[in-house]
C-alpha cells in the first residue's frame, strides 16, 4: 500500500507543474517532401517499460504518455532510437532504473546527434534513473519530486546514455500520445 501513496503525489505535482514548455516541441516542417514520406510510414509503438529503434525516416510512437518520460535519441544517419520511461514498472518491462542502459546498449557505437527526453517532467526525480521506485523496500522512503529538475534529468540522461550533457533537452509536454519524427 506505500506505494500506491507516490502516485498520486507524482500525478498532482505533475498536474500542478503544467505543459509550460510544449510550445518548445520542434516544428514538423510539413509541407516538405521528407515530411510528408515520414507521415506516410507507419511509425514505431513504444509502449511504458519498453526501447525500440526505427530506421532512418521512420517515426517512433509513444502512445498515453501521463506520468512517464520518453527518452528518443537521434541517430547520425537519420534513425530514431527510443524508451519509453514509466515511474512503475511494467510487468515484463524495464523499470526506470535500467532502461537508460537498455536504450545505450540499442544505440551501440553509433553517432548520436541529439537526445531528446520528453513528458512529465515535474513527476520525475532523476535519481529514478539509477534507483527505481520499486526498489525501495519496507521502511524506505521513497523521494518525490517538489518542482521540476529538467537540468537534473538532462545529467542523469547523459550519464546513462554515455553522451554529453550539451546533446540532451528535455521539454514538459502536455499528456497524450508523442510522435517523435
Amino acid at each position: 500500500m506505500r506505494l500506491l501513496a507516490v502516485p498520486v503525489a507524482l500525478l498532482a505535482l505533475h498536474a500542478a507543474a503544467g505543459p509550460a514548455a510544449a510550445q518548445d516541441r520542434p516544428h514538423d516542417h510539413a509541407g516538405s517532401a521528407a515530411a510528408a514520406a515520414d507521415r506516410t510510414a507507419p511509425a514505431v509503438r513504444i509502449t511504458e517499460g519498453q526501447v525500440r529503434e526505427a530506421g532512418p525516416g521512420g517515426a517512433l510512437l509513444y502512445p498515453s504518455v501521463t506520468s512517464c518520460l520518453t527518452v528518443t535519441v537521434r541517430l547520425a544517419d537519420g534513425g530514431l532510437a527510443g524508451a519509453h520511461a514509466s515511474l512503475f514498472q511494467v510487468p515484463g518491462e524495464y523499470r526506470s532504473d535500467r532502461i537508460l542502459g537498455a536504450l545505450r546498449d540499442r544505440v551501440g557505437g553509433r553517432d548520436v546527434t541529439a537526445v531528446e527526453v520528453r513528458g512529465a517532467v515535474g513527476a520525475w526525480l532523476p535519481g529514478y534513473f539509477t534507483k527505481a521506485v520499486e526498489s525501495y523496500g519496507d521502511g524506505e522512503t521513497v523521494p518525490f519530486p517538489t518542482r521540476p529538475d529538467p537540468g537534473g534529468l538532462a545529467k542523469a540522461v547523459a550519464d546513462g546514455l554515455g553522451q554529453p550533457r550539451a546533446k540532451v533537452t528535455v521539454t514538459d509536454v502536455p499528456d497524450g500520445d508523442q510522435t517523435v519524427r
